[in-house]
Formats: structure tokens, C-alpha cells, sequence
């Protein structure tokens, strides 16, 4: 059996690509919509992908099983679990090869034996595939692709039904459905290996591993979620401190159901001069996206209105939190740099990519010369006040609560432009995060949209006034 786990260390997520060696047929576990990566890897491998399949309807990126049942003769098999709520629209009068799954329902790629495992609580509709190589003289599965339901050290978030989607009332429920699937998962042999649909820095949860994949026997004595003993604990612990979805995730649920655009050949951005650039941009749907890693070049010199967005594990949670999906996209980054951001982007629904400039073309120009206001926390005052200031933190509910500055607003930056209106306008901003990552991308926003602000950064353990009450 051949096995490739497909790592998109953008969105921190995985897809798996399995083939029969015997028979060169081979299925794809949960692609992103960018579906050249994995059928250039069965290529190479003298596969033909013949079937897709995913672990439930995404929230966080955008998936390629339309995309495959478009341009490939493939059969798509889907979750048939979950109600009618939950159920997938697309497929319905399409045309496609589409095959509803139930729970324990089996179906085969030349010697390989896939088996559906119904294990609702990230959604109702969620399904595990436990894959046994029958080929190989197997009669015990190998692996579980487990999707969003058990992550190397984690469990998959119950709420997102109700925070990303707004069916209110489905948070409880859902986590005790988990809990309920739990059992079912603790039920299966130690030696199975574990295949998570995501790793660390995904949002889709809150403790997740960066270790690749593991096994049940180590999820059983080293995963904490899997540790508790009653369900009441454990509906309190999973649902408890959960960050803030991004607010993409809204869309990409929706257009996972109804069924997202065909995506066809990538777009192709032109090599725009910054005079050009800065012509193009001026439309009223158009935004200019800085992905320079270094915020402090940032912050000293860019282009009026630029949002700020490092290109890497960040840059998909901001784009889907601050950018319309309508606009025209214009990027500074270097032309090496140009397709991961290209995939990234169409990865969450932003197909209007326009143009690029290299950052080099900010150094040499007049043009590049917007800056914003920054300090260090061990430079902030212990008794900074917020008489004085309108102070946001941007970090997370559970790390604000822990501590902050006192006066402060919380807004994670997630939510920051659906929530801007509650961020006064009488007096200057400041904002801060943990790291100064989260504020600096949030203190774009809010200088595109009018606010005088400045970035406290560095480390929030650094300022003085963790010393006194907080």
C-alpha cells in the first residue's frame, strides 16, 4: 500500500493520499481545492486517483472533492450521517459519480478496505475511515484517517456549528456527542496508527500536536482531552477556552455544502511596478496585502491602506478575517514567494488575485511612506491608562482573562472587522497581543480604516505592569 500524508503548512492541515500498488488505483482523503499537488503525486507514483473522499464539511479551507468529480473520472464518497441539516446540497442533480456513506459501511480501492466510522461532535456529520491493507495478507486495520475528530494531543472543537455557522444551542450537544465518539475511538486497538486532518496552528482546535501523526495507544495515555472521566467534565474542559474562529469560516462551511466556485488553472498575478500597483489598487474593491515578515519594516514604511499579513501559518487567518471575498487583490512579496501565496489564497476562497510588487520595490520609493507608531512593552508605562487611550487587546478571551491591561478592550483579531464599530474614535489607539504578531496585523486594519494607532510590541510579559496588580 502506498501512503503520502499531504501537508499544507499554510492552514496546517493534512490530506492522504492512498494507493493499491497492485492495481495503481488510489483515493485522496480530504484534498484542499488545489488538486494538481495530489495528482502530480500519484503521477510520480504510477497511481491513478480513482475515488475522493472527506472526513466532514470543512470550515477552514475550502475542499477539492468538486473540483476532482469536474475534471476526473473519480466516484466521490460522502457522509450520509448527520440529518438533513448537515447534509451536502452540491452533489444533488450534478451529475457526479457520489456515493452516501453510513456508519460502518466498507468500500475498496484495489486491495485496500476503507471503512466509514460515524464520529459526530466537530459536526454531525463527521466520519472516520479506518484502512486495513487486505493486499498485504491484513485482516486489522493499519490506520484511522480521524479528519477533525482526534488530533495528536487534542480533540476537534464542538462549537464551531454554533460560533463560525450560528445554529445556537448546538455547542452543549455537540460536545457530548464527541465525548460519545470518544468512547469509540478508546475502543480501538493501541497499535492503530492515527492520520489527524490537522497539526499545530490550525484553529480547529486548541492544544493541537506538531508531531505528523500518532497512535491510539499514544492518544489514550498521553492526550489529555481523552483523559476525563464523566461527561460533565469533559463538555466543560472541551468547550472551555476555545479561541475565536476566524470569520472565514462562516463562508467556507457554507460553500463546502452548497458547493464551492470551480476553481480550473490558478490565477496568475501580473509584476506590477509600484506606481503601476499603487494605480490599480485604487479601486474601491481593491487591497493591497503587505506579507513582509519582518513587522518592524512594516511599520516603518508601506503603502497608505496596506493591510499587514506575514506570509505563513498567519496569513490565511488574517486575509479570511480582514479581506472581502469580492476584492481585488494586489501583494507585496517577492515573485519566489507568488504561488504558496496564490494557493493559500484560492485555499480559503480569494480567487481575485491581481497583481504583485517585490518588497525591494518599497525600499527605493518616495511611495512607501506610511508609518505607524510602535513601542516596546518594556518601554510602556506601568500605569498606562486608559483615560488616555483606547487600549485593545487582541489575544484571546482565556489569555485575556488571565491578565491584561487594565481598561482594556478585548477584541480577538479575528473578530476585529466584524467589531470595529466598538472601538471608539475620540482618542488615540493602542494596540497589544502576547507577541505584538496578532496587534500588528490588527494595527493595519485599524489605520486602514481611520484610527490613529500604535503597536505595542514585544513580549506582554515584558511590561512593568505585570509586576503590580493586574
Amino acid at each position: 500500500m502506498f501512503f503520502r500524508q499531504v501537508m499544507d503548512q499554510e492552514l496546517a492541515q493534512y490530506a492522504y493520499l492512498l494507493g493499491c500498488q497492485r492495481t495503481g488505483e488510489a483515493l485522496i482523503i480530504d484534498p484542499g481545492r488545489d488538486i494538481d499537488r495530489y495528482t502530480e503525486i500519484a503521477k510520480e507514483e504510477g497511481l491513478c486517483i480513482v475515488a475522493a473522499t472527506e472526513t466532514h464539511i470543512h470550515a477552514d479551507f475550502l475542499s477539492g472533492l468538486r473540483e476532482f468529480a469536474e475534471h476526473h473520472q473519480v466516484t466521490i464518497y460522502l457522509s450520509g450521517e448527520g440529518g438533513d441539516d448537515c447534509a451536502y446540497v452540491w452533489p444533488k442533480d450534478s451529475g457526479y459519480d457520489i456515493r452516501k456513506l453510513k456508519d460502518n459501511d466498507e468500500f475498496m480501492i484495489g486491495n485496500i478496505c476503507i471503512r466509514a466510522l460515524h464520529t459526530p461532535g466537530h459536526t454531525p456529520e463527521h466520519m472516520s475511515f479506518l484502512v486495513t491493507d487486505t493486499g498485504s495478507g491484513a485482516t486489522e486495520p493499519i490506520g484511522i484517517a480521524s479528519g477533525d475528530f482526534v488530533f495528536v494531543g487534542d480533540l476537534g472543537r464542538p462549537d464551531l456549528l454554533e460560533t463560525a455557522s450560528g445554529v445556537s444551542g448546538t455547542q452543549d450537544p455537540s460536545a457530548r456527542q464527541l465525548y460519545k465518539s470518544t468512547e469509540r475511538f478508546l475502543a480501538l486497538q493501541d497499535h492503530l496508527q492515527v492520520w489527524p486532518g490537522h497539526g499545530a496552528g490550525s484553529a480547529c482546535g486548541k492544544a493541537l500536536g506538531a508531531v505528523p501523526m500518532s497512535t491510539v495507544g499514544y492518544e489514550r495515555k498521553f492526550n489529555a482531552a481523552l483523559g476525563f472521566q464523566t461527561e460533565e467534565a469533559f463538555v466543560g474542559s472541551i468547550l472551555g477556552g476555545q479561541p475565536a474562529p476566524p470569520l472565514y469560516f462562516t463562508r467556507m462551511k457554507e460553500l463546502n455544502r452548497e458547493g464551492a466556485p470551480i476553481l480550473g488553472p490558478l490565477p496568475v498575478p501580473k509584476l506590477c511596478g509600484i506606481e503601476d500597483l499603487i494605480l490599480q489598487s485604487t479601486a474601491s474593491h481593491a487591497v493591497i496585502i503587505d506579507t513582509r515578515p519582518d513587522r518592524k519594516q512594516f511599520m516603518a514604511g508601506h503603502l497608505a491602506g496596506s493591510l499587514y499579513a506575514p506570509l505563513g501559518i498567519s496569513f490565511a487567518m488574517i486575509v479570511g478575517s480582514y479581506v472581502d471575498p469580492a476584492a481585488e487583490i494586489y501583494l507585496i512579496l517577492d515573485e519566489e514567494q507568488v504561488n504558496l501565496a496564490v494557493r493559500t489564497l484560492v485555499r480559503i476562497g480569494y480567487d481575485n488575485i491581481s497583481g504583485f510588487t517585490p518588497p525591494s520595490e518599497l525600499s527605493s520609493s518616495r511611495l512607501a511612506d506610511h508609518s505607524l507608531s510602535r513601542i516596546e512593552f518594556s518601554d510602556l508605562d506601568a500605569n498606562v491608562s486608559s483615560a488616555e487611550w483606547t487600549i485593545v487587546d487582541v489575544r484571546g478571551s482565556s489569555e485575556f482573562e488571565t491578565a491584561h491591561i487594565p481598561g482594556a478592550l478585548n477584541i480577538a483579531h479575528t473578530r476585529l472587522a466584524s467589531r470595529i464599530n466598538e472601538v471608539p474614535r475620540g482618542k488615540p489607539v493602542m494596540t497589544y497581543c502576547r507577541s505584538g504578531n496578532r496587534a500588528s496585523a490588527a494595527t493595519a486594519l485599524l489605520a486602514r480604516e481611520g484610527f490613529d494607532v500604535t503597536l505595542v510590541d514585544g513580549a506582554f510579559e515584558d511590561w512593568a505592569g505585570l509586576r503590580q496588580e493586574v
